[in-house]
Protein backbone atom coordinates (compact mmCIF):
# COMPACT_ATOMS: atom_id res chain seq x y z
CA UNK A 1 0.00 0.00 0.00
CA UNK A 2 1.51 3.53 -0.58
CA UNK A 3 1.28 5.68 1.55
CA UNK A 4 1.18 10.16 0.75
CA UNK A 5 3.70 11.71 3.07
CA UNK A 6 2.83 15.36 4.59
CA UNK A 7 5.43 17.35 6.72
CA UNK A 8 4.88 19.78 9.37
CA UNK A 9 5.48 23.43 8.19
CA UNK A 10 8.31 23.45 10.82
CA UNK A 11 9.89 20.46 8.88
CA UNK A 12 10.07 22.24 5.44
CA UNK A 13 11.40 24.96 6.93
CA UNK A 14 14.54 23.63 8.82
CA UNK A 15 15.34 21.53 5.90
CA UNK A 16 16.75 24.57 4.57
CA UNK A 17 19.58 24.29 6.90
CA UNK A 18 20.82 20.62 5.83
CA UNK A 19 23.70 20.42 3.26
CA UNK A 20 23.08 19.17 0.04
CA UNK A 21 24.13 15.76 0.01
CA UNK A 22 22.24 15.07 3.33
CA UNK A 23 19.71 16.02 1.78
CA UNK A 24 18.93 14.21 -0.91
CA UNK A 25 19.91 11.42 1.11
CA UNK A 26 16.62 12.18 3.40
CA UNK A 27 14.45 12.92 0.39
CA UNK A 28 15.38 9.31 -0.95
CA UNK A 29 14.32 8.25 2.53
CA UNK A 30 11.17 9.42 2.52
CA UNK A 31 9.90 8.79 -0.99
CA UNK A 32 10.65 5.04 0.68
CA UNK A 33 8.87 5.41 3.54
CA UNK A 34 5.88 6.16 1.27
CA UNK A 35 6.43 3.12 -1.13
CA UNK A 36 7.77 0.68 1.49
CA UNK A 37 6.21 1.43 5.14
CA UNK A 38 9.25 -0.47 7.68
CA UNK A 39 7.27 -2.43 10.29
CA UNK A 40 5.90 -0.43 12.41
CA UNK A 41 6.90 -2.40 15.52
CA UNK A 42 10.01 -2.45 14.97
CA UNK A 43 10.75 1.89 13.94
CA UNK A 44 8.37 2.67 17.01
CA UNK A 45 9.75 5.06 19.80
CA UNK A 46 9.47 4.44 23.27
CA UNK A 47 6.73 6.31 25.88
CA UNK A 48 3.60 6.86 25.24
CA UNK A 49 3.51 8.37 22.15
CA UNK A 50 2.60 7.48 18.28
CA UNK A 51 5.57 8.42 16.89
CA UNK A 52 7.79 6.37 14.88
CA UNK A 53 11.60 6.86 13.81
CA UNK A 54 13.84 5.58 10.43
CA UNK A 55 17.66 6.59 10.84
CA UNK A 56 19.19 8.31 7.35
CA UNK A 57 22.96 8.49 7.81
CA UNK A 58 23.43 10.99 11.13
CA UNK A 59 19.71 12.11 10.66
CA UNK A 60 16.46 10.35 11.97
CA UNK A 61 13.12 11.20 10.49
CA UNK A 62 10.53 11.05 13.25
CA UNK A 63 7.10 10.59 12.03
CA UNK A 64 3.37 9.54 12.66
CA UNK A 65 1.39 6.80 10.52
CA UNK A 66 -1.96 7.60 9.66
CA UNK A 67 -3.67 4.65 8.80
CA UNK A 68 -7.17 5.68 8.19
CA UNK A 69 -5.87 8.54 5.94
CA UNK A 70 -3.13 6.59 4.74
CA UNK A 71 -0.95 9.40 4.98
CA UNK A 72 2.76 9.57 6.74
CA UNK A 73 2.92 12.53 8.80
CA UNK A 74 6.75 13.56 9.00
CA UNK A 75 7.16 15.23 12.77
CA UNK A 76 10.66 16.32 12.60
CA UNK A 77 13.87 15.37 10.72
CA UNK A 78 17.33 16.39 12.82
CA UNK A 79 20.68 15.27 13.38
CA UNK A 80 20.88 12.00 15.54
CA UNK A 81 22.74 14.34 18.72
CA UNK A 82 19.44 16.82 18.96
CA UNK A 83 16.37 15.27 17.32
CA UNK A 84 14.72 13.73 19.94
CA UNK A 85 14.83 17.15 22.39
CA UNK A 86 11.69 18.71 22.45
CA UNK A 87 9.09 15.95 21.08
Amino acid sequence: MTYSIEFRPIVLKSLKRFPKKDLVRIKKKVEELGQNLPTPNITKMKGNNSFHKVRTGNYRIIYEIHESKVVILIVKIGHRKDVYKDL
